[in-house]
């Protein structure tokens, strides 16, 4: 599999997102994420905005949805979302309705294993239950908390070579990862790389970040871009 190039925009005004998802495009991306944020602030009105605005490009729906999956599905899915996202601490019959909505209405699964006990096992249990991808999540708040009193923070690349060694299906880290840590993401074996905090969003103001931000994923787009195929399962 040729290595993905996603930017997360965890933003919070639909302008401002599709400001933001133009330079991407400009620069290189992929896909696009209606991250949790937007999903937050404009529901399946920051979906459907980015798909007016780019017909053919991959949308991921960062829903996190623990419950009421079919339903979440289909919303993101009528708006334009081409993924959706599903969490490993859900119910096992509110992952397999959300792969019975992907089924449905022609939309990919994602599953994240935030929060998971057992990382590796949340993966596995993702697939067996009919996610299409896996998504390897270190959380905001773990991570902060954590490294707030003063213990070492867990990071995706801690595990992500056993997470990739226990699925069949493609993966992607996230979660404090620098640019460099998640530009190498395919030499652990996951082809989807997901670029956001710090690069590009304002992790604490859901704002774009300062700077020249396109230059700098454009460079990064490249860079992934060239690293060649990337064996999944």
């Amino acid at each position: 599999m040729k290595p993905i190039v996603q930017i997360s925009l965890d933003l919070i005004e639909i302008p401002e997102a599709l400001k933001t998802a133009e330079m991407a495009m400009r620069a290189g991306v992929d896909w696009l994420e209606a991250g949790t944020p937007l999903i937050l602030a404009e529901g399946m009105h920051g979906v459907r905005a980015l798909r007016e605005k780019f017909t053919n490009t991959p949308i991921v729906a960062d829903l996190k949805t623990m419950d009421g999956g079919w339903l979440e599905a289909e919303i993101m899915a009528k708006a334009g979302a081409t993924h959706v996202v599903v969490m490993s601490q859900a119910h096992d019959e509110t992952i397999r309705c959300v792969v019975k909505a992907g089924k449905d209405f022609g939309v990919e699964v994602m599953g994240d294993n935030l929060a998971s006990q057992d990382m590796i096992g949340g993966a596995k249990r993702l697939e067996d239950l009919g996610c299409g991808y896996i998504i390897h999540h270190i959380g905001y708040d773990e991570r902060r908390g954590i490294a707030a009193r003063g213990e070492r923070q867990p990071y995706p690349l801690d595990q992500l070579r056993e997470v990739v060694a226990a699925v069949h299906v493609p993966v992607q880290a996230v979660g404090g990862l620098t640019i460099d840590q998640a530009v190498r993401t395919p030499e652990y074996g996951a082809p989807l790389v997901v670029l956001g905090a710090p690069l590009t969003i304002d992790a604490d103001s859901f704002k774009s970040a300062d700077g020249n931000i396109e230059a700098s994923l454009r460079l990064i787009c490249e860079k992934v871009h060239a690293y060649g195929d990337v064996i999944v399962g």
